[in-house]
Parts: structure tokens; C-alpha cells; sequence
């Protein structure tokens, strides 16, 4: 996932620099009230991601860059350990293998590892990407950058770059798909390692307001259109057969360029995206349920929000949302360490079930 002058509030790439905003006041869209979670296991630091198989819970924590089994009575037994310095950010279970994403932060090799017994097969993404870079024509930043006066250097204006950030995974279809936050697509990875694109993700544009044009120094493009980066953060396979894509549309999440994070159902057989949901406050994770539901953590608005219909609703308020994975006949969620002012942890964060 590409750093740049916009994305000061949109730090994945590392655990370290992932820092949870407070909670933020939300209202439920129904009157039921909302969920209280109860805590699982509280020794978690960046717990990116949730997966169920057979009745069990695993974690992908990227602060320890570990796969761990959550047992029950809450403790974690490691079944995978990534690189270090860097992170495991995505995991998916099934019933012989256990498929888990990596970056490494000295060489920035991302890849896919699946293990099977003694069999281990590992995808790197971050070849792909250097060869395919599958956004390399899609046109990012200002329409005519020239408004911008410099202000934003080459962030003005640019076309998709290299980069991955194998970020989640999901299996489908005989085969595993991973989110890649950096290259801002969804790679298909048979079980042989050949990789090839499932989805390119669309750009997601922010209509320029006069405050946040003069708040960021580039008064003179008011009223335009910037095309930020999509930013896929997870991928769920939906009862439907449809891909389901949470989105951190790059750039700001805080209240001066608005609620921006999306939901997209993708269409597996030829990568046709919709976006089915929006105005989510730092979408980082989505899951849904047995009746339909979509259920999205909200890193940034503190929450666990429900999309039925297209209509919005509050499962729980949850400082530092994650995480979230319905399975086992349950709703977990998962929450982020809190952190420093240099983006080191000062406590944990936590595993819990929500119903």
C-alpha cells in the first residue's frame, strides 16, 4: 500500500504505523440495541484478520506476525509465524490447508504462503506486480494536476505504480484470492502458484470542497476531482458465489474529506466490480452473515456496522474495529492495539465474539 501526501490517516502498511482513532459517535439505523461484545482473548496487537474452519477461530496479527488458533479458553497457539521485520496481515482455513499473506518490510516481498500438511506453497505477489502492475494505465490524482501548483508533487497527478501489499485472502473456486492493498486489484493464485488477475478495483474520486482544497494547500482546485486509489482491505466469498471487497479509498479518513470507505460485490468470472455500500469510516475488514448481512469494520468510526438492503445499522461500538468474520454460527470482531504518538503499541488489543 503506497504512502503518499494523502494518506497520513491511511497507514496499513505496517502494524506499527496503523494507528485506531478514537470512537465516534454512531446511531444506530434500527432500534435494536446495539451488541456487547465479549472478550476473547485480549493479547492481540494488530489483528487484521479473522477466519473460521471446523468450529475454530485463527488470527492474522500483524503486530506479532503470526497465524495463531484461538482456543477455548481464549489463549492462542502460533500456527504460522511471517517475516520479521513485517507482518502477517490476511488468513483463510479450510479443511487442509491453512493460507496466510505476508510483507516483508526489508526486501517488500509480499506473497501468499498455503500450507498443507508437510507441502508448502508459496506466491509472491509482489513478482506479479512487478511484472503485470495491472493499474499501470488507470490515471490517479487531478484530471489537470497543474492546479495543484506543486503543492502535491507527483501525488497530483500520476498513473498506477508498483506496489503490493498482499493484504487478505479468501478461497474460491478451487483456487485463492488475494487483496492486494498495494496493487489495488484482486489476484486469482491456483494451487500451483500461477497467479493472474481477477479484478482490477475502480479509483475513487473526492469532489474538492473549498475548506479541504485551502486546509491542504491547493486552493486553486477547488470543485475538481481527485482520483484517489482504491485500496482493497479484504475479500469474502458471499452466499451468492459474488467476491465482497471492503475498500480504504486512499487519502484522508477523517471528517475533512468525509466517510469514504466502500464495499464492492465483484463479479469472480470476469472481475465486473459494484460497489454495493459507502460512507464507511475506514472500511478495513467485511463478512456476512447467514441471512445476507454485511457486516464492516470501521477502523476509524470505532464501529461494527450492518448493511442490509443497502441500509446502514450499528452492531457494536468498538474502538479500534479490525477486524471482522462471521463463522462457527457467530459474529467475531477484532480490535487494534492502542498506539503512540511514533505508532508503537501501549496496550493490547482484543478478540471478541459480538453474538
Amino acid at each position: 500500500m503506497r504512502s503518499s501526501r494523502w494518506s497520513t490517516a491511511v497507514a496499513v502498511a505496517s502494524a506499527a504505523a496503523l494507528v485506531a482513532a478514537p470512537a465516534a459517535s454512531a446511531h444506530a439505523g434500527s432500534a435494536r440495541a446495539p451488541w456487547t461484545p465479549k472478550v476473547l482473548n485480549s493479547e492481540v496487537i494488530a489483528p487484521f484478520h479473522l477466519a473460521t474452519n471446523d468450529g475454530r477461530l485463527y488470527v492474522a496479527d500483524g503486530g506479532t506476525s503470526t497465524v495463531s488458533r484461538v482456543n477455548g479458553d481464549g489463549s492462542l497457539t502460533t500456527m504460522a509465524t511471517g517475516p520479521m521485520p513485517g507482518e502477517v496481515s490476511g488468513v483463510a482455513k479450510t479443511d487442509n490447508a491453512l493460507a496466510y499473506t505476508t510483507l516483508d518490510y526489508t526486501t517488500g516481498a509480499a506473497t501468499l504462503t498455503v500450507k498443507r500438511g508437510s507441502k508448502t506453497m508459496v506466491a509472491k505477489l509482489s513478482d506479479f506486480e512487478a511484472k503485470r502492475n495491472p493499474d499501470q494505465k488507470v490515471h490517479y490524482g487531478f484530471k489537470d494536476p497543474s492546479c495543484a501548483n506543486g503543492a502535491l508533487g507527483e501525488d497530483a497527478g500520476y498513473t498506477g505504480r508498483v506496489d503490493s501489499h498482499a493484504y487478505a485472502v479468501t478461497r474460491w473456486n478451487g483456487a485463492w484470492v488475494v487483496a492486494d492493498a498495494g496493487g489495488n486489484d484482486l489476484v486469482k493464485v491456483d494451487d500451483n502458484g500461477h497467479m493472474s488477475l481477477l479484478s482490477l478495483l475502480p479509483p475513487q474520486p473526492l469532489l474538492v470542497s473549498t475548506e479541504f482544497a485551502d486546509a491542504n494547500g491547493i486552493p486553486d482546485c477547488a470543485g475538481q476531482r481527485y482520483k484517489f486509489e482504491p485500496v482493497p482491505t479484504d475479500v469474502e466469498v458471499g452466499r451468492d458465489g459474488m467476491l465482497y471487497v471492503s475498500t480504504l479509498p486512499g487519502g484522508p479518513e477523517d471528517p475533512s474529506a468525509g466517510a469514504r470507505g466502500s464495499v464492492y460485490k465483484v463479479n469472480p468470472w470476469n472481475g465486473d466490480a459494484t460497489r454495493v455500500a459507502t460512507g464507511f469510516a475506514g472500511a478495513t475488514s467485511v463478512t456476512q452473515g447467514p441471512d445476507g448481512t454485511l457486516y464492516v469494520a470501521e477502523l476509524f468510526g470505532g464501529k461494527v456496522t450492518p448493511v442490509r438492503n443497502g441500509h446502514k445499522s450499528l452492531a457494536a461500538e468498538l474502538p479500534g474495529a479490525l477486524a471482522v468474520e462471521y463463522g462457527n454460527g457467530h459474529l467475531y470482531a477484532a480490535t487494534m492495539a492502542p498506539m503512540d504518538d511514533q505508532g508503537m503499541p501501549t496496550g493490547t488489543g482484543s478478540i471478541v465474539k459480538l453474538r
